[in-house]
């Protein structure tokens, strides 16, 4: 009755996305060891439904199934903030979630009815081959991107993910830092950049200037936050208003640069939620005026929690470094104001990174806060040093990763005319 079918595939860019996912599913149930000790068998169910959901989403070449899966994942993240959260106001912030990343899609489901009474399929790979009209391709751009934003999520319909993070259990914080966050920016390269090629041109200063004001603005929010979850959910805003920047750049450097720091904050953000989360299972608190002098209580996590925040920082040799780095590249061709802005956001980000190192490890130690003093388990000693090994071995050698990417982005990028895009450009 309906030409819509299930059909699965995956290229250059996709199979990252799912091998970040399986990756970071073992860490979510480890870091649960001894947090989780109620409905334990439930929660492990839901870990692998959002699992295999999020699978689904990033290997379906059907649009209206991309729908269905990449709503689908709020149902799981619901549950799990809501039943397992940290403190009361779990239900609010589950709540917060769901309606926020659902109302945001509905524009999206109104965008492909349109697109398939007017082509007759939901076929992606149809569709990538489908010219639609400029008028057609403006409006439904819009429709798709105020669904993907809010995945993002951009400012200003931010709001929920630090308080879904500040609520969600460490594994919760985990899978939304880590992959859920990426779906956003995942729908835009494979739904926007091919099938709406002259609209992603038109709006490109609007989204330059959204993804700047997001950049300084969380940057400047997270030095004023006193909650270890909110500092880095609201990094993790800025460093995807940063992605993003270089998806629109329509160039090899920005494109492939920005899917590679898609995957690098996905490793160093779910490495500094589970350092948070190790935390609150020994004190119980995650204000850090209760937190100092940790280097000489815990000086194995010191060293580990060193690492990641200055790859957060985009250290040289670390992870993050060689996307932002492409990233600013491809920015800079095509404009150079925005390039500087951005960078300019970088250096915030190494402000409240080194102050928040500076007042968790350094200073003295808070004994009326914290009473009893264990560095790293061996459990979450292995836990995490994967993870080191992986921001050092990206951050050195990231060729494998990056002609991956570049062989899939060079076809996406053949849907544009770079002559007409430097000629409408911003700078």
């Amino acid at each position: 009755m309906f030409n819509v079918s299930y059909t699965i595939g995956i290229d250059g860019i996709s199979i990252f996305f799912v091998l970040l996912t399986t990756f970071l599913m073992p860490f979510c149930i480890l870091a649960s060891w001894t947090s989780v000790t109620e409905k334990v068998k439930e929660f492990m169910v839901l870990l692998l439904i959002t699992e295999l959901l999020l699978i689904n989403v990033f290997v379906v070449l059907d649009l209206f199934f991309f729908y269905v899966f990449f709503e689908s994942v709020l149902i799981p993240m619901y549950i799990i903030i809501g039943v397992w959260g940290s403190r009361e106001r779990k239900i609010h912030a589950s709540y917060q979630f769901f309606f926020f990343t659902l109302l945001g899609s509905i524009l999206m489901l109104i965008g492909i009815l349109v697109i398939y009474f007017e082509t007759g399929t939901t076929d992606m790979q149809a569709l990538m081959y489908t010219t639609f009209s400029y008028e057609r391709q403006l409006i439904l751009w819009l429709a798709f991107f105020a669904s993907f934003a809010v995945k993002i999520p951009m400012v200003p319909v931010h709001i929920w993910l630090p308080e879904a993070h500040v609520e969600a259990p460490t594994a919760g914080s985990v899978i939304l830092a880590g992959v859920l966050l990426k779906l956003g920016a995942y729908g835009i390269v494979r739904i926007l950049m091919p099938m709406f090629p002259d609209a992603m041109i038109y709006y490109s200063p609007l989204v330059y200037a959204i993804c700047i004001i997001g950049i300084i603005y969380s940057a400047a929010t997270t030095i004023t936050q006193i909650d270890l979850k909110k500092i880095i959910a609201y990094s993790s805003v800025a460093h995807m208003n940063f992605a993003i920047l270089g998806l629109f750049t329509n160039n090899m450097q920005g494109v492939s640069g920005s899917l590679f720091f898609m995957l690098a904050h996905g490793i160093v953000s779910s490495a500094l939620f589970l350092c948070v989360g190790m935390l609150y299972e020994r004190y119980h608190t995650r204000n850090i005026l209760y937190y100092g002098g940790l280097v000489q209580t815990m000086p194995i996590f010191s060293l580990f929690l060193f690492i990641f925040i200055f790859a957060n920082i985009g250290f040289p040799s670390t992870v993050n470094f060689v996307g932002e780095f492409l990233v600013l590249v491809g920015v800079w061709k095509i404009n150079s104001s925005v390039a500087f802005l951005a960078s300019f956001g970088m250096i915030l980000g190494a402000v409240y990174n080194i102050w928040f190192y500076n007042r968790l490890v350094f200073g003295k130690i808070r004994f009326y806060a914290l009473q009893s003093f264990v560095d790293l388990t061996r459990r979450e000693f292995f836990l995490l040093l994967p993870l080191v090994c992986l921001v050092f071995l990206m951050g050195i050698y990231p060729n494998p990763f990056l002609e991956t990417l570049n062989m899939s982005v060079t076809t996406y990028l053949q849907y544009y005319d770079e002559s007409v895009y430097y000629n409408i450009s911003i700078d």
